[in-house]
């Protein structure tokens, strides 16, 4: 039986500052450090990691629908989420860390059980000292297909 995750098993804020935000995520990605537990829930790992990017991939299921018979867009937005704020993330100095601060999310059509996977992939287009900016978008593995689009703003600070 898999053991339950806790909270110790994530990075400590100690581990995290000493490290360059992309040399985190490319733990991440390499399964040296623990991925973020709300991926494990909502079906979607880290696929891919670079100098402001990063991607996700994740895989809709019937347990992320809303009432009327579609992926919820929560599950757009926490993917959006994850991939812009990842960007960002990637171009983080030592010692610095971020938390998002706003984003927004454009769900162009719709998902569904079987859509098959879908890359979520995030670019940073500014990290500066303060905040960090990034847009997103979800498209389908197979078809390339865009799903959604979404912009963010993150704020920096020193951990």
């Amino acid at each position: 039986m898999k053991r339950a995750r806790t909270t110790a098993d994530l990075a400590t804020l100690e581990q995290i500052a000493s490290m360059t935000g992309r040399a985190f995520m490319e733990g991440v990605l390499a399964g040296d450090l623990t991925a973020a537990p709300i991926g494990e829930t909502l079906g979607f790992v880290l696929h891919e990691v670079g100098e402001g990017r990063a991607v996700f991939r994740g895989i809709p299921s019937l347990s992320v629908y809303n009432p009327v018979g579609t992926v919820h867009g929560g599950w757009f937005g926490t993917l959006l989420d994850s991939c812009m704020a990842c960007a960002v993330q990637t171009a983080l100095p030592k010692g610095a860390g971020y938390t998002t601060l706003e984003f927004k999310v454009n769900i162009i059509r719709p998902l569904f059980e079987g859509s098959g996977p879908v890359l979520a992939i995030g670019d940073a287009t500014h990290v500066g000292r303060r905040t960090g900016v990034a847009e997103g978008k979800i498209i389908g593995e197979a078809d390339g297909k865009l799903y959604a689009t979404g912009s963010t703003t993150c704020l920096i600070m020193a951990i």
